[in-house]
């Protein structure tokens, strides 16, 4: 969702954060605030709401009589799924998507086997249903139908882990799906042999098949790794 409908400031951060991401501004820039609130026609307060979001990234930092000075990228908080979004429309997509998606290969195959062992029967019946509705928009190039049940059934996984550490990584994996699909690092259909895996970790969490399901998950990130040596090289 883009920060535009957050109003005005939302205007600012929708090219100030891919611009500081991106590189424009390198760290140790000095941005001033009435330099930027005229070139964005918004008012001071506009700027400083601007500014206040993106020190809680931190993407910089404002001292006074300083200015707003830009943060190095060891600082920012690359967990933030505005941050990251920022990132994955950047020139340096393939390099962030080969990240996160290696962050996904660490935590979602154990996600999936503590599933195994903790998921409620709504659950279940949840991760099944997402599964299904995978399969069902999995051809005919419906890539965005396929993305909402795809983002959907990992935030089941990772919320049915039962450890709170991983369910918050629910936002960060559905960038990383989200910027796949919206940036065409995606085959027009979603590879068959992937989608039968996502059918068969459900039954394994269903019948609280830890082993399996966290063999299976894991055969589903190495699977997306491939896919972004072809994609995303």
């Amino acid at each position: 969702m883009s920060t535009s409908g957050r109003g005005l400031h939302g205007r600012v951060l929708d090219t100030l954060g891919p611009d500081i991401t991106a590189g424009v501004y390198p760290p140790g820039s000095v941005l001033r605030t009435d330099e930027l609130a005229q070139r964005f026609d918004v008012s001071r307060s506009v700027m400083r709401e601007a500014v206040r979001v993106l020190e809680s990234m931190h993407l910089v930092a404002s001292r006074r009589r300083v200015g707003v000075t830009v943060l190095p990228p060891a600082e920012w908080n690359v967990y933030d799924p505005q941050v990251i979004r920022w990132r994955l429309a950047g020139a340096d997509r393939p390099r962030q998507l080969r990240s996160l998606t290696v962050l996904r290969s660490a935590v979602e195959p154990v996600a999936a086997g503590l599933a195994a062992r903790n998921a409620t029967a709504e659950q279940c019946a949840a991760l099944t249903e997402c599964a299904l509705g995978m399969v069902a928009t999995s051809r005919g190039h419906r890539l965005a139908e396929y993305l909402v049940h795809d983002m959907a059934f990992h935030r089941v996984i990772l919320t049915a882990s039962g450890n709170e550490m991983f369910a918050r990584l629910g936002d960060v994996v559905a960038e990383v799906l989200a910027g796949r699909t919206h940036h065409e690092v995606m085959f027009p259909d979603p590879d068959p042999a992937a989608v039968t895996l996502h059918v068969q970790v459900a039954e394994a969490v269903r019948e609280g098949d830890a082993a399996r399901a966290e063999a299976l998950t894991r055969e589903i990130t190495v699977g997306a790794l491939q896919e972004l040596d072809i994609l995303a090289p």
